[in-house]
């Protein structure tokens, strides 16, 4: 299992690609593991030119597991966040930014792209915004500023993001709870059959499966506030894509953080929702791919002529 010292926590991640190549670090969202980066999105971005590291974030996956912090109360953490009330957590987002920079740190790897998508684009962008010597460029993919006042999920999304997922040993419950889940936040214009769900869904659970520590990841996110300020500091090429049938974290985020980013490039994707379909791999590759190489040039030409 490759795992590396990070933070003294075990970050497991995976490269794929040429390590002479420029690096794009693909940053994961709530509750979500590495491997929910798609392989023929990997692929097609190892086949552009670059070298891929995905990894799980503390409290997911195979990284190491902060089981000493407890169940968090989500539904008091809820109902803080509304009446203004400090919430108090365990680790917040700014520290799983420094994970990402530790594991880049641990790899060797000077600058790299980086690339998140909904609470991983949060943590990119605090990356990006903090630590703006080591990287290259920003994507930002189907998340938000965290701004007070910005449309929130739909009564359907937001009904599935608190559901209660069934006893654990009960395999096939699991499955068809996050079958439902998928169904409601995912990409209305680029359906995934059922049966591909269900195969992948099993993967993933077998691989690992904690929504205590789920939990964990929403406090932290509850905890850390908005992002306003930082994304106006942010100076490093941006490129933002949201889905405009994303039930979860609706277009406005993203238009949001691409407004707060000086010059940042906003793709918004009809038919999208809070996934990433196979059938938009090609375009989302196609999208970055280029966003990366511009910025590239952009930082080889400063140097030829420094």
């Amino acid at each position: 299992m490759p795992t590396l010292r990070v933070n003294d926590l075990d970050i497991w991640y995976d490269t794929q690609g040429n390590p002479e190549h420029p690096a794009i670090l693909l940053v994961v969202g709530l509750g979500t593991q590495a491997i929910a980066w798609p392989e023929t999105f990997c692929r097609g971005l190892v086949e552009s030119g670059f070298y891929v590291i995905r990894f799980d974030n503390r409290d997911n996956g195979l990284s190491t597991k902060l089981h000493h912090l407890g169940k968090p109360n989500t539904l008091l953490a809820v109902l803080k966040l509304a009446l203004r009330m400090k919430l108090v957590a365990g680790y917040k987002l700014d520290d799983m930014a420094e994970d990402a920079i530790g594991l880049l740190n641990a790899l060797g790897i000077e600058r790299a792209h980086v690339v998140g998508a909904s609470m991983g684009g949060m943590i990119a962008q605090i990356v990006a915004a903090r630590y703006p010597e080591r990287i290259l460029s920003l994507t930002s993919i189907m998340s938000t500023s965290g701004r007070r006042g910005l449309p929130g999920p739909t009564r359907a999304a937001r009904k599935v993001l608190f559901a209660v997922p069934p006893d654990p040993l009960n395999h096939d419950g699991i499955i068809d709870h996050f079958v439902r889940t998928i169904q409601v936040i995912g990409s209305p214009g680029y359906p995934t059959p059922v049966e591909s769900l269900r195969q992948r869904i099993s993967i993933t659970v077998k691989r690992h499966l904690d929504p205590v520590a789920t939990s964990r990841q929403l406090l932290a996110i509850g905890a850390s506030g908005d992002r306003v300020a930082l994304l106006q500091s942010i100076r490093v090429p941006t490129l933002v894509i949201h889905g405009l049938a994303d039930p979860l974290i609706p277009p406005e985020g993203g238009r949001d953080v691409a407004r707060l980013v000086p010059g940042a490039v906003l793709h918004e994707i009809e038919g999208m929702g809070h996934d990433l379909p196979d059938q938009l791999n090609p375009r989302l590759v196609a999208l970055i791919a280029e966003h990366c190489h511009a910025a590239q040039d952009v930082v080889e030409k400063v140097a030829v002529q420094a």
